[in-house]
């Protein structure tokens, strides 16, 4: 930033302007030493400047001024008594300058003049100038009737709220919408994005000039009068692509960063990468937040769910405007909660979104189902979805699909139009990586990862068909009974997924030593977010109330379950016997015909690799301490 200290001549701009530089470590500089000969010369024999002897003093300043803010800034002294001058002087600068006014009365003013020695100002022009200048509502005010140091605390003070409180860099669709949440909670925010010819050229201007009516909005394609713009300690988010990028923004940040500003990733990076830049950060004293952010455009813009996860002074310094820009539960408390320690923050996130898969997949396999093999409607399908919402099952997921299978095009439906082949981002799969280092299953997790894996082998899957011409069933038995199971099956295969990722949670809140509260993480799901229902809701009032880890492990759930199973196996017996593929739902139901066996085939793996490589194995007579190995061919 540019901040201009102007007045009248014997207002204090050099003297001020000067300890103001220094204690914003900023270049100062006098706009009287750019004055040409000639107008010194008329200044020293009291002739009155006219506006064509200043054009060109006040052309060439705006061209300093322009340098300067691509620079680092400064501080600069000058008169800019009229509106028309101070317009020029910001007419060439990417970023606005400050205007701050040194106010003082005519007769204090003159008495300062008339103790100054050495300088060409001419006491007796003063007159003209507080005749000539002129009042904005743009500019700050500060009034010199006090000591220098005094002034100086005012002058900072008055750039302090100039300042934007949050800054935001990267414009794409979660970005904008984000910073548009920020302003709608009263927040003053700086935005920046880069520039790239033909591909994004002056992105911050018009998402600045789309906000027509918001003042707090400052927008930059510069990196170093961005940061500049901010008040410290600087909170600033990032929302580019994960990976490499955000290694670039850090690394173009950190030079211009002071000790203890914080930066925030908001984007989809994988927890090990928070953990590492987290440490990176730390040594030069920079704090770092790694934030999951959920709930889509609409989430926001409006108010997602946060998981932020970093050291408690980065949550001090950033958290008090991320829980205000988050959704808010039932009880109007913000869906964003400090996490944990580094690296946490993005592990939740990626188990939300394998839940999510899970979830999108449980339901993309019961319409699938009905559509084709029940050869219900898709109209018919959306009613059922919306009885399944009304009876308690309501999920921001199956909301959404009921909606969708409503959507025509022409005289059919849209659905029907759009190529079945799943896109990902890759999340889903980076829970099953993490699952197998953990040593823990993910089955419903996994399971969708290769279903929409499959779903991508779309020209493979066109010949195969064609190749095996396999014929389908059609369902001939009491549709509604059979419905009816449907949704007992539907609800048990969301409590398993559902049970399977707050596992892995807990896994790697033990492993890392994170202590994490899975009751505040299922309450800060419970709006926003993607997965947001009922079921998540009543998921964190279980954990809340009881000391239980294992959501299947409730006896609230221990109930339902032994009174859905047999819908489930029903649901997934009849479906397999007609040809229609259920992944997530069957990996479920094996999940849990597993869990809840007391005695599983490992036995048979055991001896397998006793056999084939000596590996040992335990035996049930025996204590687990021992080690045993056979040779099975004597």
């Amino acid at each position: 930033m540019v901040y201009i200290i102007f007045g009248v001549s014997g207002s204090g701009k050099t003297s001020i302007g000067k300890k103001v530089a220094e204690r914003l470590a900023l270049p100062f500089y006098d706009a009287d030493d750019f004055h040409s000969k000639e107008n010194i010369y008329k200044l020293k024999n009291g002739i009155s400047l006219t506006d064509e002897d200043r054009w060109p003093w006040l052309e060439k300043l705006a061209l300093e001024i322009k340098k300067w803010s691509q620079a680092n800034g400064a501080v600069l002294a000058c008169s800019a008594l009229k509106i028309s001058y101070r317009e020029l002087l910001a007419s060439k600068s990417v970023v606005l300058p400050i205007f701050i006014l040194l106010d003082g009365t005519y007769v204090a003013i003159k008495e300062r003049i008339s103790q100054r020695t050495g300088h060409f100002f001419d006491p007796a022009l003063l007159q003209s100038q507080f005749d000539t200048l002129e009042l904005s509502k743009d500019i700050l005010r500060v009034h010199i009737n006090s000591s220098v140091e005094e002034v100086v605390n005012k002058v900072l003070m008055k750039i302090q709220t100039t300042q934007s409180q949050l800054g935001l860099i990267g414009l794409g669709v979660m970005g904008s919408s984000l910073a548009q949440n920020m302003l709608s909670k009263g927040f003053s925010v700086s935005v920046y994005n880069r520039q790239v010819a033909e591909v994004e050229v002056d992105v911050a201007k018009l998402f600045v000039e789309s906000l027509a009516d918001q003042t707090k909005v400052k927008g930059f394609d510069q990196l170093v009068p961005f940061i500049q713009s901010l008040q410290k300690p600087r909170s600033i988010m990032l929302m580019v692509n994960a990976g490499k990028p955000v290694d670039l923004v850090i690394k173009a940040l950190l030079p211009h960063l002071d000790l203890g500003d914080c930066i925030i990733d908001g984007g989809n990076s994988h927890y090990q990468k928070s953990i590492a830049r987290s440490q990176f950060l730390k040594e030069h004293q920079i704090e770092f937040i790694g934030a999951g952010i959920s709930g889509g455009q609409e989430g926001a813009l409006k108010g997602p769910s946060i998981m932020p996860g970093g050291s408690e002074k980065a949550y001090n310094v950033s958290g008090k405007f991320l829980e205000a820009i988050s959704a808010k539960d039932r009880n109007e408390k913000p869906c964003c909660t400090f996490v944990g320690p580094e690296g946490s923050g993005h592990f939740i996130k990626m188990v939300h979104n394998g839940i999510e898969y899970g979830e999108m997949q449980l339901i993309a396999e019961i319409y699938y189902l009905l559509r084709f093999y029940i050869t219900l409607t898709p109209p018919e399908i959306s009613e059922v979805f919306s009885k399944w919402a009304s009876n308690g099952k309501s999920s921001f997921l199956l909301d959404i699909s009921a909606k969708i299978l409503q959507k025509k095009e022409g005289e059919g439906y849209l659905i029907d139009k759009i190529l079945d082949k799943a896109g990902q981002k890759g999340t889903g799969g980076w829970s099953t990586v993490a699952a197998l280092d953990l040593g823990m299953p993910v089955s419903t997790i996994s399971e969708s990862v290769m279903a929409r894996n499959l779903s991508g082998m779309k020209g493979e899957r066109v010949e195969a068909a064609a190749a095996y011409q396999l014929k389908n069933s059609t369902f001939q038995g009491d549709r509604d009974a059979f419905i009816q199971d449907l949704e007992e099956a539907y609800h048990l295969g969301s409590i398993i997924n559902h049970s399977i990722g707050f596992d892995l949670i807990c896994k790697a809140s033990e492993e890392y030593q994170w202590q994490l509260n899975l009751s505040e993480i299922a309450r800060i799901w419970t709006n926003g977010c993607i997965i947001k229902s009922e079921l998540m809701q009543e998921i964190s009032e279980l954990f809340k109330r009881e000391e239980q880890k294992t959501i299947l492990r409730f006896p609230d759930i221990v109930t339902r379950v032994i009174s859905t199973k047999g819908s489930l196996q029903k649901t997934v017996s009849e479906a397999l016997s007609l040809g229609c593929p259920v992944p997530v739902l069957s990996a479920g139901l094996n999940y849990l015909l597993t869990y809840t066996s007391a005695l599983a085939s490992a036995n048979m793996i055991q001896a397998q690799r006793d056999f084939f490589g000596a590996h040992t194995y335990q035996r049930n007579d025996q204590p687990l301490e021992k080690f045993f190995h056979t040779d099975w061919e004597e």
